[in-house]
């Protein structure tokens, strides 16, 4: 199993619309592709800013390559993600998972 995680930062004051907006897009898409296994949200609110990760659980990097295609290391991002996020970072980091 692969774990694999993203890290967003929006302003505190929209974490819970960026929340709602990550369920929409990132977590369905994550949950409809084959080969997912879980998709969670973890969030942590500091002063003015909201820390995102992602976590999700694949059966292997084949079933990653689905969703974020061949150059899978990079970050996905959606349309939206501009109004909410203050930086975008370029890859997501990936673990092999044991259980």
């Amino acid at each position: 199993m692969i774990t694999r995680i993203w890290h967003g930062i929006t302003k505190a004051e929209y974490a819970d619309t960026y929340l709602k907006y990550l369920e929409q897009t990132g977590l369905s898409d994550y949950r409809k592709t084959k080969g997912n296994i879980s998709a969670k949200v973890l969030r942590r609110i500091e002063g003015d800013i909201c820390h995102f990760l992602t976590v999700t659980e694949w059966d292997s990097y084949d079933s990653i390559i689905k969703f974020a295609g061949k150059n899978y290391h990079k970050a996905r991002y959606y349309p939206e993600d501009k109004k909410y996020l203050l930086e975008f970072e370029e890859h997501v980091s990936h673990y092999e998972t044991f259980e």
